[in-house]
Order: C-alpha cells, then structure tokens, then sequence
C-alpha cells in the first residue's frame, strides 16, 4: 500500500485528529446514524460504519484502481485495525491516543513499517 493511502486509513482510525484542507479537496458526504459514506472530486470514496466499538472502513483508491476494507476495534485508548485490498495487500496495526495525541504502528504485507504520530497541534509527523 503507497504510504499515503495508508496514512489515509490511519487518518479514518483515528477520527479525533483535526485537519485543514482546501476546500476544493474536501469530499462530499452523506451520513446517517451509523454509516457515512464519502467520495471526493478525483472518483476515490470510503465509508465508514459503527457497530458499537467496532467500525468498518470500505473504499475505492482510483490511482491505484483498487478496492480495500479495514476493521477496527477500539478498546478505550486503544484502537486496533486489520485491512486488506483487491490486490492482495494486508496490513495491521494499533493506534494510541494519549491526550491531544495519536501514536499510530502499521505493518504491511509490503513489508512497509511506519510509525505516525498526529497532535492536534503539530499535525502528523
């Protein structure tokens, strides 16, 4: 998975973080109680649905014309997610939340091993 489609779905696991986007990149959405479903101006789109502590990402990268799914399970401040795309990619990790920050750790069958940390503050790094 290219590091920016990954960091996208870390982005998704930790929905507390706060970014700004020029307009023109925000995507149209459309949500109900549980589910809510978005896609952009380039044709990619996700959606994310609840089960309790339970959420499902599904979505659709047009650049790299594949499907792929994620499930995370959060348990207090921890989130743990596993995912899998149409061209056979896998990846798992966890996300941490600590006050105003996120530390998240992802492997991917790629063999790509990151760790991202995002402050409402400073961002991602």
């Amino acid at each position: 998975m290219k590091s920016s489609g990954l960091a996208a779905l870390l982005l998704l696991a930790a929905p507390t973080q706060l970014f700004a986007m020029p307009h023109t990149d925000l995507a149209l959405c459309t949500r109900s109680a549980t589910l809510l479903a978005c896609q952009d101006g380039q044709g990619n789109y996700y959606s994310v649905r609840t089960e309790g502590s339970t959420f499902y990402l599904r979505g659709y990268e047009v650049a790299g014309k594949r499907l792929w799914a994620q499930t995370n399970s959060r348990y207090g401040t921890l989130t743990f997610f596993t995912g899998l795309a149409s061209d056979g990619e896998a990846w798992v990790g966890y996300s941490r939340r600590i006050g105003w920050t996120t530390l998240n750790r992802v492997s991917s069958s790629s063999g790509q091993r990151f760790n991202l940390h995002c402050s409402l503050v400073g961002g991602c790094r």
